[in-house]
């Protein structure tokens, strides 16, 4: 286990939640020193101005982003987390908003499929919010619709709603339009890929005739800087 520190930051890294350190001692056959050294040095690792850091709470490892780096964080992955919406997420959130409040697990009875994905990504976007907890057998969590949620659907109020099946429909165009961006970003990449790829090859094409052209020289032996037309005056020295 001579790379228990490394095989500990690689299984931190994949999971992106939290790990029970009690996990990592059972399965690695590692001690809770060993385990701790190793935190030790992680923490060190990722620290200060990395731009991950590792966190350490209830027994469990988890890396997060560094505080300092927020904002650009939030301008480059918001655009991402938005695409990332599927026509299954959207109908969650319309759901919701039609059902409102909601629990996750009446919201699966409704689809029939995990819908733990789906709130996630909504709760991340700020489209819902847990707003309470039904009087209910394990007290779940009701869920409701935000100010996010009307600004996407152009609304100025819950009770501005569509019928459920025109609501599907802009969710339908919605869904659309986020894939006609992923292809025009993809056809950006493919052009400025082509276009490196033509400006590379001119290049080495300039490169080979530079190398297969030879110095000109005068009658007399005189051989002429490459700098020199055959228009400008040369002058000779004897």
């Amino acid at each position: 286990m001579d790379n228990l520190t490394n095989i500990i930051e690689a299984i931190v890294f994949a999971s992106g939640e939290a790990v029970p350190v009690k996990y990592i001692i059972e399965k690695l056959g590692c001690t809770l020193k060993e385990v701790n050294a190793c935190v030790s040095e992680l923490k060190e690792k990722h620290s200060g101005d990395s731009g991950i850091h590792l966190l350490t709470f209830n027994g469990k490892l988890q890396f997060a982003t560094n505080p300092a780096y927020k904002n650009p964080v939030s301008d480059v992955l918001t655009p991402i987390k938005e695409k990332e919406f599927t026509k299954t997420i959207l109908e969650c959130a319309a759901l919701i908003a039609y059902k409102q409040p909601i629990t996750k697990p009446e919201l699966e009875e409704i689809r029939q499929v995990s819908c733990d994905y789906a709130i996630h990504t909504l709760l991340e976007l700020e489209m819902i919010v847990p707003c309470g907890r039904k009087d209910a057998v394990g007290k779940p969590i009701l869920y409701a619709t935000t100010d996010n949620f009307l600004k996407r659907f152009k609304l100025n109020s819950i009770d501005e709603l569509p019928d459920y099946d025109e609501l599907m429909k802009q969710i339908a165009e919605l869904n659309s339009s986020l894939l006609a961006e992923d292809e025009e970003d993809a056809n950006y990449l493919y052009k400025r890929d082509e276009y490196v790829e033509n400006e590379q090859q001119t290049e080495t094409q300039q490169s080979s005739k530079d190398k297969d052209k030879k110095a000109e020289v005068t009658e007399d032996g005189f051989e002429l800087p490459e700098f020199i037309s055959d228009d400008d005056d040369v002058i000779k020295i004897d």
